[in-house]
């Protein structure tokens, strides 16, 4: 792992979104072997928005990087996704893919891939056409400021989603706790947050960088959800155990929360 927490500005500096999307996004590598860390969350965020109850008209996605992947399932249960990360060479990767420009990522395997787990493979187009109405806004924010996205204010959203963001935002669990209280501001009371994280993880890798990872477990998790002011409905860890160089990454957590109603 790196010697100093890898921050914001370092993103900001030299995050290079298509080197990160062609070392983890494509389905299958040069040898044809597939992405088995991408094909679970695939899986996972499936069967996640597949639950009873996570639908509604908005959710905003927080550190949504440069890619779509996450969206997938999430975009045929919520009219309207608000997208945000504090990179804005990742912001404008997306928007470039949002706007079918020239150069963007091709995602169309990844997007087959879930048309398959959802029974039918040749509804990709329609899919990509449907996210690509969907996403409304692509933003700035900054998870550690208690309003993410100031200075715009968001309405209170019936779900929020965020996938591998919180622990390569936070050096520290108190720094993560308090993010994760940030986000779920945004979360309207009785709405859900939906999370994917890697546990066990100090770094990751690409391009000849290394970017820092927060370690966590899955009762940090669990527990700064819990004092975020949500009840964990759904949690689930599959190991990650893949002699990987490019990051030490143990395991993935997929969990669901649902924010208690405020007290007044």
């Amino acid at each position: 792992a790196p010697a100093v927490f890898t921050d914001a500005e370092v993103y900001q500096q030299s995050f290079n979104p298509q080197e990160y999307l062609k070392e983890f996004y494509t389905l299958s590598d040069s040898q044809g072997q597939p992405n088995a860390f991408l094909m679970q969350n695939l899986r996972s965020l499936f069967q996640i928005f597949s639950l009873e109850g996570l639908k509604g008209d908005t959710l905003i996605d927080v550190g949504c990087g440069p890619t779509i992947y996450q969206l997938l399932s999430a975009c045929e249960r919520f009219q309207e996704i608000i997208a945000l990360d504090y990179t804005d060479q990742n912001r404008r990767e997306l928007e470039k893919w949002l706007k079918n420009e020239a150069g963007a990522f091709d995602w169309r395997p990844v997007v087959k891939y879930v048309c398959e787990l959802e029974g039918d493979k040749e509804k990709w187009a329609e899919k990509e056409e449907k996210l690509r109405k969907k996403v409304r806004r692509v933003l700035k924010c900054d998870v550690t400021k208690a309003n993410p996205t100031d200075p715009v204010s968001l309405p209170p959203a019936d779900c929020v989603l965020s996938t591998f963001c919180l622990e390569a935002a936070c050096k520290d669990l108190a720094t993560f706790r308090s993010a994760l209280r940030n986000v779920g501001g945004l979360v309207k009371p009785g709405g859900h947050l939906v999370m994917v994280t890697v546990l066990r993880e100090t770094y990751y890798a690409f391009n000849k960088q290394v970017f820092s990872c927060l370690r966590l477990e899955r009762n940090m998790v669990e527990e700064a959800m819990e004092s975020a002011g949500f009840d964990v409905k759904f949690s689930e860890v599959q190991s990650y155990l893949l002699g990987d160089v490019r990051t030490d990454c143990e395991a993935v957590m997929s969990l669901v929360a649902r924010k208690r109603a405020s007290i007044t």
